[in-house]
């Protein structure tokens, strides 16, 4: 279009843009766009979250002689949508299936006399013949299909409705039609183009870049609801946010946790009741300072636009889905964060929800693809934000950007190709059946009865390991797995098996740089203080240690931490030595301290182990009596003046005498229950409780763990 032709359409939209919604001037291509709609034409549009996409339509369907339709996936995103139109003046309204029929036909009448310029609609409703027939009997201005990506099969938010809107162009090739995403790659885009018949649009990409989020990843070691906690009150205290976790039960343990912290948080998934979870959606859309803990079920299309932060307890399955979510963070253009912590439990848990999906072969294998790429993405040395946004082919970012973990404090890395071989070597003689702790084990050398009886003492790797720890063993199977040289066996055992590329790596024909794992020192340790640790049973030894050690400063007028430093005392709930010998290995017990302190402090922890562990008959009955009563376990705690702990105990007696299913005391889904359970059979001591607590990262608390060890010797 002629630069005059250009000015001269563009002068009444910018006359709207000033007057209706108080912009002095477009962004990004929003002016070419709203041209090109005006002129008849049909539009791709791929703009960043909060770069303004919707005025790309609102204003040729307010310019333009007819209605605009605006197809929108979700309809509590219509009312606000709507609310604001109504708001600036704008005649909008929204047809979906919260109305009455008397609602519906007033908007129906609005929309035959010509009284609207914009209306909102899910495509369920558009698809109805009722609607298709009144809209072919009305003047339209233009089709908006909002969450365009929802059409792609292959896309973390599709919706088959979405694939039926090709039908508005053969019932109105003459209305101009835009399609808007803020998330697409190639392969998104040329399936929104044949499905929606778009071959004929122009595309507008103007990016992805939301410079004013900072990406910020790190890994879970086991203390990550506290590093969430940290977070909050260190950086956006008073703020909304977003809080996303991988299960249902995440979300309802973290919200009530984080509410228990006096913190606004809600939790938000598909169990919940629809009114509660209309209830909640609202009070963060209307409310100030209110944090929403939510599985994927939650976000797309939220409007809100001053969510200063979007955390992640779990990895998403893919890099779209993590940009779409951390998308919802700073909308305004103020600064935003988009915190993350993860592990290898989350890879493991995101595998078996794929392989036990119902998709097909090739669905699956390009949900494995993606969900690799999210683990490449954490496990980066480089810019975050040049490699999130070359993801989707944007190269616009040609220097680092200054604002992600990386660019900020920049990893640390080393030179793993020696330590790599000898990892992959361990995966190969013991024949790719074993999982991590047992691979470790061998190459620390450590002397069990598992280890010897399958002659694995005899390999070449048993004990060539002992340069590094049990910690950085871990850590580097797992950025192994990540750079995709090892693969899990989700069908089996979690085994880990060579994959064609780690090849050359184990020649030794091409080196390797991996990430340094984070010590669990300076902040760490006071993170693991603030969270006041997973359960009740480590609460109450916490402050039990903690008053021993008060008495004990306070006989000696000492300060307490002349003691034992809280770095002490918090090793000593979580490893719970029974023995000095024990004891001693711990960090801050020195033999005069061990000496001196030793039996007092033993004494404390054998206590809490005995009130843990050996509950009497009669009252494992009266928990159970309560429990059948419907009652859960901090209910009938509460009830008995016991701690939950305490409770859970007694029930773990009865899951083990099968009195009881442990899904319906844990309320964990079958597949977190499979995870644990196979992390007690791969474990070294399977007896024991701790190995497990590391194995999982900490995930979940040691009640939760006493029962599923429980049902693997019901009967």
């Amino acid at each position: 279009m002629p630069d005059s032709a250009h000015n001269d359409a563009l002068s009444p939209a910018q006359d709207l843009l000033s007057k209706v919604f108080g912009y002095e001037r477009f962004r990004f291509a929003q002016d070419e766009i709203i041209c090109q709609l005006l002129e008849g034409g049909d539009a791709l549009v791929l703009m960043p979250t909060g770069g303004g996409k919707s005025l790309c339509y609102q204003i040729p369907a307010m310019l333009r002689e007819g209605l605009g339709v605006v197809v929108s996936p979700l309809i509590a995103l219509m009312h606000d949508q709507v609310s604001a139109m109504q708001q600036l003046g704008v005649r909008a309204e929204f047809l979906n299936s919260s109305m009455s029929q008397e609602e519906a036909y007033r908007v129906e009448q609005a929309v035959r006399n010509g009284e609207l310029d914009l209306l909102y609609v899910a495509p369920e409703r558009l698809m109805m013949e009722r609607t298709l027939s009144m809209l072919s009997q009305s003047r339209l201005a233009l089709f908006a299909i909002d969450e365009a990506h929802c059409v792609s099969q292959w896309g973390h938010d599709f919706r088959p409705e979405y694939i039926q809107l090709s039908v508005l162009h053969e019932r109105f090739p003459d209305v101009p039609r835009i399609a808007l995403t803020a998330t697409a790659d190639n392969a998104t885009r040329r399936e929104i183009v044949e499905r929606l018949a778009l071959g004929n649009a122009r595309q507008f990409i103007t990016g992805f870049d939301r410079p004013n989020i900072c990406y910020r990843i790190s890994e879970n070691q086991g203390n990550a609801r506290d590093r969430l906690l940290r977070f909050i009150h260190n950086e956006h205290e008073g703020d909304a946010g977003i809080v996303y976790c991988l299960s249902r039960k995440k979300v309802d343990e973290t919200a009530k946790w984080l509410a228990q912290k006096d913190l606004k948080a809600l939790p938000y998934h598909a169990g919940l009741p629809a009114e509660e979870r209309r209830q909640n959606q609202e009070r963060f859309l209307r409310e100030d300072s209110v944090i929403i803990v939510a599985t994927i079920a939650f976000g797309m299309g939220i409007d809100k636009p001053d969510v200063r932060f979007v955390a992640h307890l779990n990895l998403p399955k893919s890099l779209e889905a993590y940009y779409q979510e951390t998308g919802r963070a700073g909308r305004d253009g103020q600064p935003a964060n988009a915190w993350m912590v993860y592990g290898l439990q989350d890879v493991i848990m995101l595998r078996q929800m794929q392989e036990s999906s119902e998709a097909n072969e090739n669905h699956k294998r390009i949900e494995r693809h993606k969900l690799d790429s999210m683990l490449g993405f954490c496990e980066l040395t480089r810019c975050r934000r040049q490699a999130l946004l070359e993801y989707f082919d944007d190269h616009s970012l040609t220097q680092p950007c200054g604002n992600c973990d990386t660019c900020l404090t920049p990893p640390e890395t080393w030179d793993a190709s020696i330590a790599t071989q000898k990892a992959l070597s361990c995966v190969h003689r013991t024949g790719q059946r074993f999982g991590v702790n047992y691979l470790v084990d061998i190459l620390l050398g450590k002397d069990n009865e598992r280890i010897r009886n399958a002659g694995h003492d005899k390999l070449t790797t048993f004990g060539i390991g002992k340069d590094l720890d049990q910690n950085a063993w871990r850590n580097l199977y797992r950025q192994l797995i990540a750079h995709g040289l090892l693969s899990v066996d989700l069908e089996g055992y979690g085994g880990l098996h060579l994959t064609e590329a780690c090849r050359p790596v184990l020649r030794g024909e091409q080196p390797l740089m991996l990430r340094k794992l984070v010590a669990r020192g300076g902040t760490a340790k006071r993170d693991r203080k603030a969270s006041q640790f997973a359960g009740k049973a480590d609460k109450a030894l916490w402050q039990a240690l903690r008053d021993k050690r008060q008495q004990l400063a306070t006989q000696q007028s000492v300060p307490a931490y002349v003691i034992f430093h809280d770095a002490t005392l918090m090793e000593m709930v979580s490893y719970r030595p029974e023995t000095l010998e024990q004891l001693g290995r711990l960090s801050g017990i020195g033999e005069r301290k061990l000496e001196a302190y030793g039996d007092e402090f033993l004494g404390v922890i054998r206590e809490h182990l005995a009130d843990e562990n050996a509950p009497a008959t009669d009252t494992i009955d009266e928990s159970l009596q309560l429990f059948r009563l419907g009652m859960d376990a901090e209910q009938i705690a509460n009830q008995r003046g016991l701690t939950t702990s305490t409770v859970m105990n007694h029930l773990a007696k009865v899951i083990e005498l099968g009195e009881l299913d442990v899904r319906e005391v844990t309320g964990l889904d079958a597949e977190v229950i499979t995870a644990i359970r196979f992390a007690f059979e791969h474990s070294e001591e399977p007896n024991k409780l701790k190995p497990v607590f590391e194995a999982l990262n900490g995930e979940y608390d040691y009640a939760v763990l006493r029962c599923v060890k429980a049902s693997l010797n019901q009967g």
